[in-house]
Formats: structure tokens, sequence, C-alpha cells
């Protein structure tokens, strides 16, 4: 299921996983996803709006209830809304042409799914998914034309 994933983004559902049992949930959540990502690229969020991390981490700790932790050796199952931010993830790298998932893509994922704990704080801190997507894409044309100039210089220019 994780084949196209590249290896930050596979760390991201890890740490989804992580976060889930230290809040004491049996399920990876929206927000336990979002906790991950900030886990491993927290860079992603902050270049948008820097001290974010931080008050994502704060805001959605407030909204848990405290639970006694579950075990790391437990499986804990994706929910139907992580599910689904997966297969944004996977939609949004193709609409790009990437051939890897990556956390942005899991950024853009999570954005695109309404009514959810991760989608509210980011939207609380200013972070929405037309600006991640505006931002994504620049970074995306950039590289592509790095690429068509290195394509177009001769061979003993380069």
């Amino acid at each position: 299921m994780f084949e196209r994933y590249n290896e930050p983004a596979r760390r991201v559902i890890f740490f989804g996983r992580y976060e889930a049992s230290k809040l004491g949930s049996t399920v990876i959540e929206t927000e336990h996803l979002l906790l991950g990502l900030l886990r491993e690229d927290w860079n992603l969020i902050e270049q948008h709006r820097p001290g974010a991390t931080t008050d994502i981490r704060r805001r959605i700790r407030e909204r848990n209830p405290a639970r006694p932790e579950v075990s790391t050796t437990v499986d804990l199952p994706l929910s139907v809304e992580c599910r689904r931010i997966l297969a944004y993830a996977g939609d949004e790298a193709d609409r790009l042409q990437h051939r890897d998932i990556r956390t942005d893509h899991l950024l853009l994922g999570i954005l695109r799914l309404p009514n959810c704990l991760a989608v509210t704080v980011l939207a609380e801190t200013g972070i929405t998914v037309d600006k991640l997507r505006e931002s994504t894409e620049k970074s995306a044309s950039t590289v592509r034309e790095s690429s068509l100039e290195k394509q177009e210089k001769r061979p003993d220019e380069q």
C-alpha cells in the first residue's frame, strides 16, 4: 500500500501511530497524522506560518481528553478519514505529476478533508489548502524549470 510513499512520508504514518498511542487512542485519527507530520517535517508548516507547530500541538492536546497511553506494540488501524487523506495525497501527487507521495502531498491531503480536527486546527493557525497548494505548485514549477534549463544546455556547458 505504501510503495509510492517516500521515506519521510512513511515516517509520518509511523509517527502518527506513535502520537495516537501517546494520546491513548486506539485508532490513528487525522490529528495524529498531523502530529506525525509535524514530528517528521515541521518546516513544511513553519515556512507558511512561523511558530505554528507549537500552536498546532497545543491546540490538539487541548482538544484530546487525557487517557492512558496505549502500548506502541498494539496495532492501531487508520481511521476512515485517515485512509481518505492517504488517497487524497496520492491524487495530489498525481495532479502535480510527482512519482512519489511526499510529506507536502500528505499535508494537502489533510487539508482537503472537511470537518476534521486536523483541518480545524490548521485553519485556526491560518494554513489553508489554497495557500499550501499555491506554494507547492510554485516549488514544483521551479524544480521543472531548473530541470529544463539543465536539459537545454549543451553537453560542453554542463
